[in-house]
């Protein structure tokens, strides 16, 4: 993994994130930096590989799904910031009949997270989660860390590990 300084937390400071994979053992960095986002800008996500200097795709975001025609009710995705979430994939990989983005408000309810800071780790509930395919392509991903202007640095084997999630096809490009 990249030299990246892990910022001096301490017990207080340290995400429910971040407080997982230490207890998991998992091996990963963390980054902090500038999160601000302008207006027309593309999301917290581009800004966050702006600031980490690396390739929008190896910075992946956590999206929230409402799924209907399944079993569960819900679902997470997380896909590189390059591109968009494929609900009509997410829905399949869930196997679901139909997924619809989650609106925010409703996201952050669910997680515990603030939209912009949503990790896929430590959420209230275990939801069932899909992973793109994209995130074992490389030796480290980027994903929320559980706040804005913090990530977590970690390969995508043991992010599908940790999370218990499906690896699927269920990214697209950006129009």
């Amino acid at each position: 993994m990249n030299s990246v300084t892990k910022p001096d937390f301490g017990p207080k400071g340290s995400t429910p994130a971040i407080l997982l994979l230490e207890k998991e053992g998992i091996s990963f960095q963390v980054a902090s930096f500038g999160h601000e986002v302008a207006v027309g800008d593309h999301g917290y996500g581009k800004a966050a590989a702006i600031a980490l200097g690396v390739a929008e795709e190896r910075v992946f975001k956590t999206l929230l799904v409402a799924l209907h025609g399944g079993r569960n009710t819900h679902g997470v995705g997380i896909v590189p910031v390059s591109g968009l979430l494929s609900l009509k994939a997410m829905a399949s990989a869930l196997d679901a009949k139909k997924a619809e983005m989650l609106d925010p408000t409703a996201a952050e309810r669910l997680t515990g997270y603030v939209v912009g800071g949503i990790s896929p780790f430590a959420q209230r509930k275990k939801l069932p989660t899909v992973i793109d395919k994209t995130a074992l392509l490389y030796d480290s991903i980027f994903v929320s860390a559980g706040k804005r202007g913090l990530d977590i640095e970690i390969n995508g084997h043991d992010l599908v590990r940790v999370l218990s999630a499906t690896v699927a096809d269920i990214s697209q490009s950006s129009p």
